[in-house]
């Protein structure tokens, strides 16, 4: 088979209305940002070392390098309806209940990613199903993710790398050494078959859990924001009404 587990939507926002996305992603930064100066959150510290902070229904992850700046929020479709309309929109509902194999499909979780120009950080080889895993069990497989790219992304500003094909594998090997025990072993994903997917602004990249991928610092002068969707099969719970139970982190390789 040469399906490479993922697919691209090409040219699927532009003009006014991708303006309008990108605009929405800045005020909701600056709602949160408000928010969090008030003192309004409740605080999580990561074992390796990464700051959480929830303010207003969604999960600040504050970049570890650079105090101030955001890395990603999640859940987000609910703090603009310009977000929240995206659930139902065909041109990512169609293309998502294919991938899924599904006549009908609903939300799992949103989130809203900057990777700001200079301080974007890297996120290490991964999959999403491992991160889920501890939370929906083996209904994890059943989620995918729609990338949209709010900015032009290339491999200087930490566009996304893939493993074509790994997504047919199942969960890989963990690196039981990291921290969080949700990461990769890198040295047990085969690198010579990476692929980085450069994409323009007001794109998607559909790819289900179990895809292995991967970002690199955004050293360069533009930004990498990215709005990800992640469906599943309709009639389940969100991922935010489903508990984390770490225990189960040992069922995994």
């Amino acid at each position: 088979m040469n399906d490479p587990g993922y697919r691209v939507l090409s040219g699927l926002f532009g003009g006014a209305e991708l303006a309008r996305l990108g605009e929405a992603a800045e005020a909701v930064q600056r709602d949160v940002l408000a928010k969090a100066a008030a003192g309004q959150t409740s605080v999580e510290v990561w074992p390796d070392g990464h700051r959480l902070e929830r303010v207003d229904g969604t999960t600040v992850h504050w970049e570890p390098d650079a105090p101030g700046a955001i890395r990603s929020l999640s859940p987000v479709s609910h703090l603009h309806p310009a977000f929240e309309a995206l659930w139902t929109d065909p041109r990512l509902t169609g293309p998502m209940a294919e991938l899924l194999g599904v006549g009908e499909i609903g939300p799992f979780v949103s989130k809203l990613n900057f990777k700001r120009a200079g301080v974007g950080s890297e996120f290490a080889w991964h999959q999403d199903f491992t991160f889920w895993y501890c939370c929906a069990g083996r209904a994890a497989r059943d989620v995918a993710t729609a990338m949209i790219y709010l900015d032009d992304a290339g491999a200087g500003n930490g566009a996304l790398s893939v493993i074509p094909g790994s997504h047919r594998d199942g969960p890989a090997p963990r690196d039981h050494a990291e921290p969080t025990g949700l990461l990769l072993d890198a040295s047990k994903v085969d690198s010579e078959r990476e692929r980085t997917v450069e994409l323009p602004a007001g794109s998607a990249l559909v790819f289900p859990s179990t895809l292995v991928h991967r970002s690199v610092p955004n050293r360069s002068e533009h930004d990498r924001r990215t709005l990800l969707f992640c469906f599943q099969p309709a009639g389940r719970p969100r991922l935010a009404e489903l508990p984390y139970r770490e225990e189960m982190l040992a069922d995994l390789p």
